[in-house]
């Protein structure tokens, strides 16, 4: 008699891809820490040149694009954080730089929702910042546009808007570690696989959100991404 589940194996996330009816089934996702220099300057760290680091969040964490969330339990200090996201297609596993973007399907607009309050008293018991970064609602995702409709990563804007009021502003092509040299890196690590996302970092601004709040990110050529906050549960 063949092994069955004690309960219903929940489905696996999907993101949606920008006009299509086809979804992205999302494995796991990896987030770049301190990618963009003034972040960094303003969060009272340096940036690390040697090599890139990470976090990670559950795949369960993902949140799609112009919902509303409830403000996030066990905190009072959620902050935004505007991101580009890389989604991986196809494996990659100790590639080269000049191989890595084979690799890549696509592109998304993300916002990193970070409970500050919790990732600073980890940051303060040398701790890991699970409970600031992995949560859910946590990672939140636009629809995916495929690579050859965005072209080349440059000087593309990366900006969100809170409550009409941009907050975040910068161009792709400031952050530290360039999306070629990310997967490269983090492919010594992992075996990335087709569903795997990276959230790349985000720019200088980063702030609180509170119950009320709308929150509208863009990237030059992606689906902007939205999200709404309301009183917490």
């Amino acid at each position: 008699m063949p092994a069955t589940t004690v309960f219903p194996a929940p489905d696996l996330p999907v993101a949606l891809i920008h006009d299509s009816d086809q979804t992205f089934p999302v494995r796991r996702i990896f987030c770049v820490g301190r990618n963009y220099a003034a972040h960094a300057a303003e969060m009272g760290n340096e940036v690390d040149r040697e090599a890139p680091f990470y976090f990670t969040k559950s795949a369960h964490a993902l949140c799609l694009s112009g919902g509303t969330i409830a403000y996030p339990p066990g905190t009072e200090d959620c902050h935004y954080e505007m991101e580009f996201v890389v989604a991986i297609g196809s494996p990659a596993f100790r590639v080269d730089e000049s191989a890595a973007m084979a690799s890549v399907w696509g592109y998304g607009c993300g916002i990193d929702l970070t409970r500050r309050d919790l990732q600073g008293a980890a940051k303060e018991k040398r701790r890991p910042w699970d409970l600031g970064k992995d949560f859910e609602n946590a990672a939140v995702l636009a629809s995916l546009v495929p690579a050859t409709d965005f072209g080349v990563i440059g000087e593309q804007e990366i900006r969100l808007d809170q409550n009409g009021l941009t907050v975040q502003q910068a161009c792709l092509s400031d952050m530290v570690w360039s999306v070629p040299e990310i997967i490269a890196h983090l492919s010594r690590f992992y075996h990335l696989e087709a569903g795997d996302l990276i959230f790349t970092g985000t720019p200088a601004g980063v702030g609180p959100v509170a119950p009320g709040d709308v929150l509208t990110g863009q990237i030059d050529g992606l689906a902007p991404v939205e999200l709404t906050i309301s009183v917490a549960e």
